[in-house]
């Protein structure tokens, strides 16, 4: 009897380490494109960027121009070409009815681009030569700030 048990634990410890009976799992490593987009999607998990961009994205679905004059900062850029920044931002998302599309861009992932988290997050990636409507967040003296929303 003793002898069976013997037999019986030796047999499960080398059938145990063998890999006969496991799952067949291929450990694919991610391509050069799936890194890319990996690093593309990387978005800032802090609680306090989160709560900033939740706080931005109320505050443009109900155009609370009060709010979001104290969420930008002072040299708020809001056209390139003219280059335009400061005072004059409401009246010419009005003028342009630009409302809907920073809804829009605000609806989309920050990823990091030099000192700044932008959405979408193409246009931190520099091979794309993205070119379109743009958000820029970054920290300005310990506080998340609304510093850019520009197009080309």
């Amino acid at each position: 009897m003793k002898k069976i048990v013997f037999l019986f634990l030796l047999a499960s410890l080398a059938f145990g380490g063998c890999d006969m009976f496991k799952s067949k799992k291929t450990d694919k490593k991610p391509g050069v494109k799936e890194r890319a987009k990996a690093d593309l999607r990387e978005e800032n998990n802090d609680v306090d960027f989160q709560a900033f961009v939740g706080r931005l994205k109320k505050a443009v679905s109900s155009h609370d121009v009060a709010t979001l004059a104290g969420m930008m900062t002072e040299d708020f850029g809001y056209s390139l070409n003219p280059e335009r920044s400061g005072d004059g931002v409401f009246k010419f998302w009005d003028e342009n009815n630009l409302w809907p599309e920073l809804e829009g861009i605000l609806t989309e992932r920050f990823a990091k681009k030099d000192d700044f988290w932008v959405a979408p997050p193409q246009f931190a990636d520099p091979t794309l030569n993205y070119d379109g409507y743009r958000v820029g967040i970054r920290r300005v003296k310990g506080s998340w700030k609304f510093v850019y929303f520009v197009n080309g």
